[in-house]
């Protein structure tokens, strides 16, 4: 399991009444005595001893303001108000009459992200303290915690640490709901919300058309609050210090921290807390290579641009990008942007659930076409192709998959339209062409059995 090396806070503003933590100290992760990264899951003693009870509201929909209050924002990747998320499933509860659903969403099938499998494993009564303030604000009266298994190589997962924690809040008596652990699918689709969904209801892990949403009909048919793992984290919080101690670091549009997977040269995932608005500097290795910025559906960025930047939407959407689920990689100098590129986009075509056309027949073109730009020498007009295609995709899915991916595939021709020119006269300015630098996982879904 990654272990989290750093952490990074700006200091309060001078005449701020709010005392921010103390510098270098994260809020989500845990740290040994002596100041330095925890390395072992955190137990239930620890737990209670570093952050106190669990503070229930005493009924639903309490802690809704607190959360409106607080400013807090999703971690999963869209940044969308908490509180809003709980209103809708609490107002559809009070419509219908049926009791809510509460899921804490852990799959992180974002195979370059590895911060919500790390906070699991050592933080996992956070989250699991989260989860029970959650099923109370929206009146919920049962949970689900979606999961990854271990990673290929590795012994142990966060479902290991996710099972002890329950078994060790089960003898306490600490949950008024309980919960029940389910292993998500190691397909790139399977996290998202619908695909959730069905899953859980017994069904592949693959996105439906939307409405209805989770919200008003999930899981069972149910209202179903869908709250991605470290969002949960930041719930109990909030919860527990207030809305103020929430905004005392991060910027005042999207307040706190957040966790961020980042990839340098060496490739090995650093997990690193930092709080929004952080300088990207603090990030980036020192290089000029171009940047990655919020993952596989997400935008390469120059490193001259990206640089001066900030780890906030509203200063990334000046280079077209998004803090997404923070993932920040920088390319290693002998390292080809172009080949790396296509082999995710590869992968992301092989990951479709194959049930519309952009999926069904765009994704596959377009990786086809990214492959013979890379390999060298591509036909004329084949850049222009992508391009025309990654625009008739966009927008036109069952999910946000094509819109993701055409996203990457513009920004890489953009990013690296001086290697494309080369790669089109035969040559190519990286030195390594081994194995990829960006993981991409080798076995991908050939049969609804995959997708379960």
């Amino acid at each position: 399991m990654t272990i989290p090396n750093e952490a990074t806070f700006p200091v309060a503003s001078p005449g701020s009444s709010v005392r921010p933590p103390a510098s270098g100290v994260p809020r989500l992760l845990p740290r040994t005595p002596d100041g330095k990264p925890g390395r072992v899951p955190q137990d239930l003693a620890a737990h209670q001893g570093t952050h106190g009870s669990l503070p229930y509201r005493g009924g639903a929909g309490r802690l809704i303001g607190e959360l409106q209050a607080a400013g807090l924002t999703g971690r999963g990747g869209a940044a969308f108000p908490a509180h809003r998320k709980l209103q809708a499933v609490f107002d559809a509860a009070r419509v219908t009459g049926r009791q809510p659903v509460v899921v804490a969403n852990g799959a992180e099938s974002e195979p370059a992200s590895d911060k919500d499998a790390t906070l699991l494993w050592l933080a996992p009564h956070l989250v699991l303290d989260g989860l029970q303030l959650a099923a109370e604000a929206v009146g919920a009266g049962r949970a689900v915690l979606y999961a990854r298994a271990a990673s290929q190589g590795r012994r142990q997962g966060p479902l290991d640490s996710l099972n002890e924690a329950l078994a060790r809040r089960r003898d306490a008596r600490l949950d008024r709901v309980p919960v029940r652990v389910v292993q998500a699918p190691p397909r790139f689709l399977a996290g998202q919300e619908t695909a959730l969904i069905s899953h859980l209801d017994g069904g592949p892990a693959i996105p439906a058309f939307i409405p209805p949403r989770p919200a008003e009909r999930g899981l069972g048919n149910a209202p179903t609050l869908i709250s991605n793992v470290e969002t949960l984290a930041h719930m109990a919080l909030v919860a527990r210090h207030g809305p103020d101690w929430f905004r005392a670091i991060g910027t005042r549009p999207e307040p706190g921290s957040m966790l961020c997977t980042v990839r340098r040269g060496d490739g090995a995932p650093r997990i690193i807390e930092v709080a929004i608005g952080a300088p990207l500097s603090v990030l980036l290795a020192r290089s000029s290579s171009p940047v990655l910025i919020g993952g596989y559906h997400g935008t390469w960025v120059p490193a001259s641009l990206a640089t001066p930047l900030t780890l906030d939407n509203a200063s990334l959407a000046r280079a077209g990008a998004r803090v997404g689920s923070g993932i920040v990689i920088t390319l290693p100098p002998d390292r080809c942007g172009l080949i790396e590129t296509a082999q995710v986009v590869r992968y992301l075509a092989l990951e479709s659930a194959g049930q519309c056309g952009p999926c069904l027949n765009g994704l596959p073109r377009i990786a086809a076409a990214m492959a013979q730009i890379a390999s060298g020498r591509p036909r004329r007009g084949v850049r222009a192709d992508v391009e025309r295609w990654a625009g008739l995709v966009t927008g036109r899915g069952a999910c946000h998959h094509p819109d993701g991916t055409a996203r990457l595939v513009r920004s890489a021709l953009t990013v690296f339209a001086d290697e494309a020119d080369l790669h089109e006269r035969g040559r190519c300015s990286a030195s390594r062409h081994a194995a990829p630098f960006l993981p991409v996982p080798q076995a991908t879904a050939r049969i609804e059995a995959d997708w379960r």
